[in-house]
């Protein structure tokens, strides 16, 4: 399929997903929600080319944790929401972005401006409330995109409010994988890259496999960079391991990870895998 009609088709979706949030969403309960944009969100990554595979999801949460991340590219957010919709904390320049911006406004994205030290304190208070009150929302702790190949340092400042909030943190792996089996940077929105560059890319080195390794729950403990360090520890051992199981087997298999507290987690075999739209491989 030419790489312009896959575009047209990713500006229909998005476009159709405006029209689902404009007349669906106040008419649907909080699950309804969440169905309409785990939907939504799958069918954004089959038109990428792109399948999921979600390992280790008897670990998962599903109320009152903070969820985080490695984070390589935008298309990220839509494979968090593929797996389990949850609202991010985003940098505010998104909200300006065509379409985009206003969709991640009405799913409750947290929109900081990071170069107002006092508006990450805002934050920090507007997230441990919304954790208090059940709610799971994602944030990318390394505070901007990688090539996903290592992680960036962890920063703690947003794992206070797992602290203020005594709830737990789930750490989750993200990795891309390509049709040979190797992991693939394609996806990988960094240095210089412009939003339309970036999709190119993704596109053009399709077709792709999403890998969601699910971490067991942390304990909120008392110190956020003991807890940030923890967290940073058990994403870059779930991403050696599916590094390493490329290089055993050609495919991606998240295997013996350590994680505290995840004694209910011990199932590694991959619990969730979505095809891809075989009509948008070719470009």
């Amino acid at each position: 399929m030419k790489l312009a009609l896959r575009k047209a088709r990713l500006i229909a979706h998005l476009l159709h997903g405006m029209w689902i949030v404009a007349t669906r969403f106040s008419k649907a309960g909080a699950e309804g929600r969440q169905t309409l944009n785990r939907e939504w969100s799958l069918k954004m990554l089959r038109l990428c080319g792109m399948q999921l595979v979600v390992h280790n999801d008897s670990a998962r949460l599903d109320r009152g944790a903070l969820v985080v991340a490695n984070h390589i590219s935008w298309i990220d957010i839509y494979v968090i929401n593929a797996w389990r919709p949850t609202p991010f904390v985003s940098k505010a320049e998104i909200r300006q972005w065509p379409v985009v911006g206003w969709l991640a406004q009405q799913l409750g994205t947290v929109f900081i401006q990071r170069e107002k030290r006092s508006d990450a304190k805002r934050i920090m208070h507007e997230l441990a409330d919304r954790l208090s009150a059940g709610e799971l929302m994602c944030v990318f702790p390394e505070g901007t995109t990688s090539n996903g190949l290592t992680l960036l340092p962890f920063h703690a400042n947003m794992f206070q409010a797992a602290v203020s909030a005594s709830v737990p943190v789930q750490p989750l792996c993200i990795m891309y994988e390509d049709a040979q089996g190797r992991q693939s940077t394609a996806p990988a929105y960094i240095d210089d890259l412009t939003l339309a560059d970036s999709l190119n890319m993704l596109l053009r080195g399709g077709p792709l496999t999403a890998h969601v390794y699910v971490g067991g729950p942390l304990a909120p403990g008392a110190d956020r960079r003991t807890l940030a360090a923890e967290a940073e520890g058990v994403i870059a051992a779930a991403l050696r391991e599916m590094q390493g199981g490329m290089t055993r087997s050609g495919a991606a298999i998240a295997v013996s990870i350590a994680s505290p507290n995840a004694s209910d987690a011990a199932n590694n075999s991959p619990a969730l895998i979505e095809p891809v739209d075989q009509s948008s491989r070719s470009a």
